[in-house]
């Protein structure tokens, strides 16, 4: 499949991370796809001035860099939709989704989207519970919320991908405009088990690709009991509706 890759990056007081993981992001997609890429930041009103701090960077590089500013915060699956939707509509091949705190490693995105663009894959997951994958920096309670996540909605869902959970992919177009974004329901972190359960699916191959994820150096996670909650009810309406 030819045209650019897009990064969707959302956001929500990063200011300290935005700078660096542009930077980072910018220096990789530059040598895995020459022909030029897009990185879209999808901002949430931002009280701590993400949003200004994206503005500059979209201006000191533009046709690389794009923002999306949202005035109302609705949660992780609703930004990252609204920016594959814009992505879709910019002519994009293939889009990413990833942290911006550097829990994921901008580096693995030439792993993703090769495994995409030049493999068999048409969607691939960054994976921590593969061989080769691995958790670090989290306690040992955060880790078994974020394992057992994944295996109760691996159970649930009849699927064996082993990080239903994740949140480092690389999508070709083609799955986005077949899984019917505007009908997900997630809004927190089942927003990732949707989409994946949705693919596969519809016929789709996910691969996973395993990376290191490692937890934040600067900034708050946005996790919470709600979110964990969404989750737990979430997944069995899914097997239900068949999607």
């Amino acid at each position: 499949m030819s045209g650019l890759p897009w990064l969707i990056l959302p956001t929500f007081n990063e200011a300290e991370n935005i700078e660096l993981i542009v930077a980072a992001a910018r220096d990789v997609l530059a040598s895995a796809s020459p022909d030029g890429f897009r990185i879209l930041v999808v901002d949430d009103d931002s009280p701590d001035g993400t949003g200004r701090i994206a503005d500059r960077l979209a201006g000191e590089h533009p046709g690389e860099v794009e923002v999306l500013h949202r005035s109302v915060r609705e949660g992780l699956g609703p930004a990252y939709i609204a920016g594959f939707q814009h992505a879709l509509a910019g002519g994009a091949a293939f889009v990413f989704e990833m942290d911006s705190d550097f829990s994921h490693d901008p580096k693995d995105l030439a792993r993703l989207l090769s495994a995409v663009r030049d493999g068999d894959a048409d969607l691939a997951l960054g994976s921590r519970y593969v061989a080769g994958g691995a958790v670090l920096d989290w306690g040992l309670l955060r880790r078994i919320i974020s394992r057992g996540g994944s295996l109760y909605a691996a159970v649930i869902l009849g699927l064996t991908v082993r990080d239903l959970t994740g949140g480092f992919k690389c999508f070709s177009r083609d799955v986005l405009e077949a899984i019917d974004l505007p009908s997900v329901r997630a809004q927190g972190y089942a927003f990732q088990v949707e989409l994946t359960n949705r693919t596969i699916r519809r016929g789709f191959r996910v691969v996973e690709v395993p990376i290191t994820f490692r937890d934040r150096l600067r900034g708050s996670s946005k996790m919470s009991a709600k979110i964990a909650i969404e989750a737990m009810f979430l997944v069995p309406k899914l097997r239900k509706a068949g999607r």
